[in-house]
């Protein structure tokens, strides 16, 4: 125990490291979720195969492969780029590249959370909007996203558990997150069994916190819903 007493300081270190890089990525990836909803709702043939190509592609790659080929691959071509413009390549950043590639990744599936969040809310209400002169832009955010968040709320939590248990990929490319500091303090004392452990402690920590957190969200966007109660 005197070993985790000595590494607790950097762990807490890496759970921060851990919970911005979630926060960083859900953002973009909530972002890039509505976008391929409307996408795949807008009627374009180029806009539809689009987004169906995104989400086919990245829900066949995993994400282990994904992180490291944006990684690698990523130095590979900025260097490929400075060669050919005669500067020095710069390293790619791993906080950056987790960021993006986890975020790119879930974007996929907030992708169908929300289109079919979004299939649950009855037409006819657009229809309304429109016919008393509604714009689409006020139409979205004042009839569709409130009641698509509700619906999409419960699949969306999901997908944040999922995400912030998914950073732990990011150690992979020597970011120092919390996976990555438990990994290396196993190593240096010899008792991985003590940090792996000191890790799930974090990471439950933080499922618990943050399920506890949303679960305030979904009851603000189900007030004056009456929910169905089987007798």
């Amino acid at each position: 125990m005197s070993e985790l007493h000595e590494y607790f300081p950097a762990l807490l270190r890496g759970a921060r490291v851990t919970l911005l890089l979630a926060v960083l990525s859900v953002l973009l990836s909530v972002c890039l979720g509505l976008a391929g909803a409307l996408a795949k709702q807008s009627g374009s043939r180029m806009l539809v195969s689009t987004a169906t190509a995104y989400t086919t592609l990245i829900r066949g790659v995993p994400e282990f492969v994904m992180m490291l080929l944006v990684f690698y691959g990523g130095q590979i071509l900025i260097n490929h780029i400075a060669a050919a413009l005669g500067f020095h390549a710069p390293d790619v950043n791993a906080f950056v590249t987790a960021v993006l590639t986890i975020g790119f990744i879930f974007g996929a599936y907030y992708t169908e959370t929300f289109r079919g969040a979004m299939l649950g809310v009855p037409r006819g209400q657009m229809e309304a909007a429109q016919a008393y002169g509604f714009s689409p832009w006020l139409a979205f955010r004042r009839i569709l996203f409130p009641q698509m968040m509700r619906l999409a709320l419960p699949a969306a939590v999901n997908n944040w558990l999922v995400l912030l248990k998914t950073t732990a990929i990011a150690s992979l490319i020597g970011l120092h997150d919390v996976m990555f500091v438990a990994d290396q303090a196993g190593r240096t004392t010899q008792a991985p069994m003590t940090f792996y452990l000191a890790a799930c402690a974090l990471y439950l920590a933080l499922t618990t916190g943050s399920t506890a957190c949303l679960s305030r969200a979904r009851t603000r966007y189900s007030k004056g819903v009456r929910e169905g109660r089987l007798q």
